[in-house]
C-alpha cells in the first residue's frame, strides 16, 4: 500500500492509502477525489483521468506508451509532467506519490 496525495487545482488535498496494483484513477474513484472522472474505466480510451505528477515522482513511473501519449492529445492543458492516473500502478516505491489534477477534464 502506498500513500498518495492528490491535490485538487484548488489546491485542497487528499491524502490515501492506495493497495499495490491498483492504478492512480482507481484509487481516486475508490476515496472519491473530486477532478478525476476516470470515464473509460482505466482503458486508456479517454483522458478524463488526467493529472501532473509532482516533482521528482515523474522519473520514477513507468514510461509513458504510445497509446497513453495519444491519449494525452486529447487532456485539458497538458504539461511536460502530465500523465493518465490509469497508466499508473501504485507499488510500494511509490509510496508518498503526489499528483495535482488540472483546472478540468474533457
Amino acid at each position: 500500500m502506498a500513500k498518495v496525495t492528490y491535490i485538487e487545482h484548488d489546491g485542497t488535498e487528499h491524502a490515501v492509502d492506495v493497495p499495490d496494483g491498483l492504478s492512480v484513477m482507481e484509487g481516486a474513484v475508490r476515496y472519491t477525489i473530486p477532478g478525476i472522472d476516470g470515464d473509460c474505466g482505466g482503458a486508456c480510451a479517454c483522458a478524463t483521468c488526467h493529472v501532473y505528477v509532482g516533482e521528482g515522482w515523474f522519473e520514477k513511473l513507468t514510461p509513458m506508451n504510445e497509446l497513453e501519449r495519444d491519449m494525452l492529445d486529447f487532456a485539458f492543458d497538458v504539461k511536460e509532467n502530465s500523465r493518465l492516473a490509469c497508466q499508473i500502478r501504485v507499488t510500494p516505491a511509490l509510496d508518498g506519490l503526489v499528483v495535482r489534477t488540472p483546472a478540468r477534464q474533457y
